[in-house]
């Protein structure tokens, strides 16, 4: 019996000064080994919306029609077509609206492809993401100071009714949801401004590539909310490159200062301004611009009327394409 606890005695011993001596020369105590936290994993930045489409065209789009552009420190893709013609008539720089890509089926795609075989170059390009679409941060509102009690007074008890605690949840409720649709007046100028800027200095680099290949013109296009971009970078901008306005489907954003209304009428370029007049809130929107148009002097804003086709996308498109075409070169009609 005494030679087994001999033997046993000093293994059972070093078993217990091992995992001491283990953690001594790392200067750690077991508790704090096996508190440590796991490394921080870092998360790649998520992927533009309008990036995932640029990659979608990559891959669609013959490779000779694609162009990388410069606007800054933002590359974007754009889409290229030279005209059909050893001389070349223009250059046109169509801008698809928000949620529509460069090769949009209806309106960007047709006319880019259509304008080069009518003597015109076609370069379409795509919206980045719009700050002032993206989720806004919660304002959460101080609460209210709370005055202490008198020394030596302890605070009055005060009633509450069975139903506080569902008044309060509701107010809550209610409160949330009116900071979550609110945006500051300065973060909203702030994006607005943001956004205006980023495509501006697209439309600049679009326009440069434009005037790199002959062209005698260079008209400006804007489908949908891309109408209102290319109005506003025309207003403030102002560039001397640029001779004419083609607005199609004109949408003013949500969250736009200045609307249509008041700013096509107002442009020094000939503005054509494209609207399907069988669709009742395209229809509206038109006479509010055209009206804001008559009580301007010397303006050079023109309305050309157009017919939805549903069901028959082709002939809708070939429609667009021709009266486009016809105001821009009208001594050019077929």
């Amino acid at each position: 019996m005494f030679s087994l606890y001999r033997t046993t005695l000093p293994a059972f011993c070093l078993s217990l000064i091992l995992p001491c001596s283990a953690y001594a020369a790392t200067g750690e105590t077991p508790e704090a080994a096996t508190d440590t936290p796991p490394a921080a994993v870092q998360r790649q930045p998520l992927v533009e919306r309008s990036q995932e489409d640029a990659q979608a065209l990559e891959r669609q789009v013959p490779k000779s029609e694609q162009q990388m552009l410069q606007a800054g420190s933002d590359a974007f893709l754009a889409l290229w077509k030279p005209a059909n013609s050893s001389e070349p008539e223009g250059a046109l720089i169509i801008l698809a609206g928000a949620g529509e890509t460069a090769d949009w089926p209806k309106t960007v795609g047709p006319l880019r492809r259509k304008f080069p075989d009518a003597g015109w170059h076609s370069l379409s390009l795509g919206l980045p993401d719009l700050l002032q679409d993206s989720p806004q941060a919660r304002v959460e509102a101080a609460p209210p100071p709370v005055e202490p009690a008198p020394q030596g007074q302890s605070a009055p008890a005060k009633d509450t009714p069975d139903d506080a605690n569902a008044s309060v949840e509701q107010a809550t409720a209610v409160d949330n949801e009116a900071a979550e649709s609110a945006v500051p007046p300065a973060a909203g100028n702030a994006n607005d401004k943001a956004d205006a800027e980023r495509i501006f200095a697209r439309l600049d680099a679009a326009v440069a590539y434009a005037q790199q290949h002959n062209a005698r013109t260079i008209a400006l296009a804007g489908s949908g909310s891309g109408a209102y971009w290319a109005a506003r970078y025309l207003n403030e901008r102002q560039p001397a490159q640029v001779q004419k306005l083609v607005m199609i489907s004109a949408q003013t954003p949500a969250q736009a200062e200045q609307s249509l209304d008041s700013l096509a009428p107002s442009l020094k370029v000939p503005t054509g301004d494209f609207y399907y007049a069988n669709q009742a809130q395209a229809r509206r929107a038109a006479e509010l611009r055209l009206q804001a148009s008559k009580r301007l002097k010397d303006n050079t804003y023109r309305q050309v009327a157009l017919t939805a086709m549903p069901g028959n996308n082709k002939a809708e498109q070939e429609q667009l394409f021709r009266r486009v075409r016809g105001w821009l070169s009208p001594e050019n009609v077929d």
